[in-house]
């Protein structure tokens, strides 16, 4: 199924209609359902994937070398941003094919210009994580790659959110936030994969692992020194050494140091906030 192509309401009815399948699982389960999640979406061409040296793309990297599929991983940001420093540092060791951009910070100003103009209301967190995917999509032109694995999901299914600690009910939290994707993230992924004219694959939201993933307890997932704990557990059964399954990663936007770049141009430009600096993008 095409999750991007389901409208709010079919989305959030799609997930409602799997907490009902929902039953208590294990570790095993969710593993399987992982790997059946990533394998069966890879492409016969080559493909791409958003890769950050965090535990999700690099679960979803090698897991695609297991199959011996033929991709490439992109990774963009700032010279000194941790997804470029860990991504690097991760592809050496599992012996990836990675392609890296850094940006300087006049760099990233005509990176977020372009961003902005997708959205017909630009926000940070819109441009900061457009950017990331714009950037890394270019990227990979010269390698005509128009599918991409990302990590979406993720966070949602295993917990990896700060209220997800702080909720009363992490797995409650957890099944909202799913719903709330939609508005939250689907829009604007949806915006730029228009206008880029590619394909985001989401093993993380793929039916049978959202069951899987959400029939474990909370308290498998998350507590107050990790989040994603069983994720972590698994990449480390599945051959990743301890490091790279428990990095403790950043979104996007901070990772990549773009969030640090609109603060630094925001000053520059002598705005007092950053929405206001986004909003200017536009005009």
């Amino acid at each position: 199924m095409d999750i991007f192509s389901l409208n709010e309401k079919e989305w959030i009815e799609y997930i409602t209609s799997l907490e009902s399948k929902v039953k208590p699982s294990n570790k095993e389960g969710v593993k399987t359902a992982l790997i059946n999640a990533v394998k069966s979406r890879i492409p016969k061409e080559h493909f791409g994937i958003f890769f950050s040296g965090g535990v999700d793309s690099t679960i979803i990297a090698f897991l695609c070398k297991q199959a011996n599929a033929n991709f490439t991983c992109y990774s963009v940001g700032l010279e000194d941003a941790p997804d470029i420093i860990e991504g690097k540092k991760v592809a050496k060791e599992l012996g990836l094919k990675l392609k890296q951009q850094t940006f300087t910070i006049e760099e990233a100003n005509e990176l977020f210009k372009r961003t902005a103009k997708i959205f017909q209301e630009p926000d940070t967190l819109n441009v900061g994580v457009g950017g990331v995917i714009i950037a890394a999509a270019e990227l990979s032109a010269k390698d005509k790659v128009k599918t991409f694995f990302g990590g979406l999901g993720s966070e949602e299914i295993f917990a990896g959110y700060q209220r997800h600690l702080e909720a009363k009910d992490a797995h409650e939290e957890c099944w909202k936030g799913l719903k709330g994707m939609w508005q939250r993230d689907f829009l604007r992924d949806k915006s730029v994969a228009k206008y880029l004219g590619i394909t985001v694959l989401c093993p993380f939201l793929d039916e049978e692992l959202i069951i899987k993933a959400m029939g474990i307890p909370a308290d498998k997932k998350i507590n107050q020194e990790h989040k994603k704990i069983i994720l972590r557990e698994i990449a480390e059964e599945l051959g990743l050494p301890k490091e790279f399954a428990w990095r403790q990663k950043k979104a996007a936007q901070y990772g990549s140091y773009f969030d640090k770049a609109i603060e630094k141009l925001t000053k520059r430009n002598g705005f007092n906030n950053k929405k206001d600096f986004i909003e200017s993008l536009k005009k």
